[in-house]
C-alpha cells in the first residue's frame, strides 16, 4: 500500500493560527512541499507568525520531515500537537538541534591574502623537509646498494634509460634545433647593426653550451619524463601496489625509485649533448641563410673562439637536473591517495617543482661559475 501523500491546511482555532499537517513526511515524500505550502499559505491569507503545528494525523515522519514542518511553522519555538510518543520526540530532539546558521564572512582582503601566504609558506616549509627526508631515504639506500651491487636492477635502468633518453631524442632535437635557428637569426638581426654578424657565432654556441641546451632540456624531460615517473608510481599507489611491495618486504624505494634516479642521471648528459649539437647545427643552418657562411666556417669558427669550459659547464648542470627531476618525479607519485584525481593533480604539481628546482639550480649554478671566473 502506497503512502499518504503529505498534506498542509492553515486553520483558525479560537482566534489563534493553526498549521495542520498529515500525511507521510519523510525525505522520500517531500519533494514541491515547498510550493505546496505556500500556495496553503496564500489561500489562507496566514502570516509567517503561525506557531501552532497539528501533527495528530501525520502517519510516517523522520528527521527530514520534523524539519520541514518546524521551519514551516516558523522555527524551533513552534508549538508542536502530536498523537504518538514517538513523534514528539522526534520533533523534540530536530527543535532542540536547530540552529540558526552563522552570518556569512565577509574578511579583510588583506587579512585573506597575508592568511594565503602563511599557509603557502608553511607548506613550503612541509614540503622541503619531506623532499630533505626524501632525498636521506635515498642516500641510506644507494650506499646500501653500493655495499651489495647485486642489488642495483641493470635490467630496470636500462628499461627506464630507453623510455627517458633513446624516445626522448626527437622532441629534444628538434626543439633545440629550432632555438639554435631562432638564436641565430636574432643575434645576426641585432649585430649586423654594429657590423658585428659574424659573432653570431659565439652567441649560439656559448649560449647553447652553458644554459640553453642543457635547460631547455632538463625542462622537456621535467614535462616528458617526470610527469612520467609521478603518474606511473601514483597509479601504483592508487592500485595499492606499492603497499603489496612493503607488506611482502620489498623496499620501493629500491624497486621503483632507484632505476629511475640512475636511468635519468645517466640521461640527461646525453641529452644534453644532443640537445647542444642540434641546436648548433640549426646556428649553422641559419648563419648559411642569413651569412656568407658555409658549414665548415661556422664549425672552424666554433672551434677557434669557444673554449671547450663552455661545454663542461653544461655537462656539469646536467646530471644535477636529471637527479633533482627524478627525485621530485618519484616523490610526488608516492605522495598520491585514493583518487586517480589525486594522480593528476600531484602529476601537474610535480611539473612545476622540477622545472622551478631546474631554473633555481641553474641560477646558483651560474652564480658559483661566475666566481670561480669560469
Amino acid at each position: 500500500m502506497a503512502d499518504a501523500q503529505p498534506t498542509i491546511r492553515y486553520t483558525q482555532r479560537a482566534g489563534k493560527p493553526v498549521i495542520e499537517v498529515a500525511g507521510t513526511w519523510t525525505v522520500f515524500s517531500l519533494r514541491g512541499i515547498r510550493r505546496m505550502a505556500e500556495k496553503a499559505l496564500a489561500a489562507a491569507g496566514a502570516g509567517k507568525a503561525d506557531r501552532i503545528v497539528d501533527a495528530k494525523k501525520v502517519e510516517r515522519l523522520d528527521t527530514a520531515g520534523a524539519l520541514e514542518i518546524l521551519m514551516l511553522a516558523g522555527g524551533p519555538d513552534a508549538q508542536i500537537e502530536t498523537a504518538e510518543k514517538a513523534h514528539a520526540d522526534l520533533f523534540k530532539v530536530v527543535q532542540d538541534n536547530m540552529c540558526e546558521a552563522p552570518p556569512e564572512r565577509h574578511p579583510n582582503w588583506l587579512a585573506h591574502w597575508l592568511e594565503e601566504i602563511g599557509r603557502n609558506t608553511v607548506h613550503l616549509y612541509e614540503q622541503g623537509v619531506n623532499l630533505a627526508a626524501f632525498f636521506g631515504e635515498i642516500l641510506v639506500t644507494f650506499v646500501e646498494a653500493c655495499l651489495h651491487p647485486k642489488r642495483f636492477r641493470l635490467n630496470a635502468v636500462v628499461r627506464q634509460m630507453y623510455e627517458v633518453w633513446i624516445r626522448a631524442l626527437v622532441i629534444v632535437g628538434v626543439l633545440t634545433f629550432l632555438i639554435g635557428v631562432v638564436i641565430a637569426y636574432q643575434g645576426v638581426q641585432q649585430l649586423k647593426q654594429f657590423g658585428a654578424e659574424t659573432f653570431t657565432v659565439e652567441a649560439v654556441g656559448i649560449g647553447m653550451f652553458r644554459e640553453l641546451g642543457v635547460l631547455l632540456t632538463a625542462i622537456i624531460v621535467a614535462g616528458r619524463s617526470g610527469s612520467a615517473f609521478t603518474a606511473q608510481i601514483g597509479t601504483m599507489q592508487v592500485n595499492q601496489e606499492v603497499d603489496a611491495m612493503r607488506t611482502i618486504g620489498l623496499n620501493p624505494i629500491e624497486w621503483l625509485v632507484m632505476p629511475r634516479i640512475t636511468a635519468l642521471v645517466i640521461s640527461m648528459p646525453l641529452l644534453a649533448f644532443w640537445g647542444d649539437m642540434t641546436g648548433l647545427l640549426g646556428g649553422a643552418v641559419a648563419c648559411t641563410v642569413y651569412l656568407d657562411f658555409t658549414f665548415v666556417q661556422f664549425f672552424e669558427r666554433l672551434r677557434d673562439t669557444v673554449g671547450p669550459w663552455h661545454f663542461y659547464v653544461g655537462m656539469i648542470k646536467a646530471p644535477v637536473f636529471g637527479a633533482v627531476i627524478a627525485i621530485v618525479g618519484c616523490f610526488e607519485g608516492l605522495q598520491v591517495r585514493g583518487s586517480a584525481e589525486s594522480v593528476g593533480q600531484l602529476t601537474t604539481k610535480s611539473v612545476v617543482e622540477s622545472i622551478f628546482c631546474v631554473i633555481v639550480l641553474d641560477a646558483i649554478f651560474s652564480i658559483i661559475f661566475l666566481l670561480a671566473g669560469v
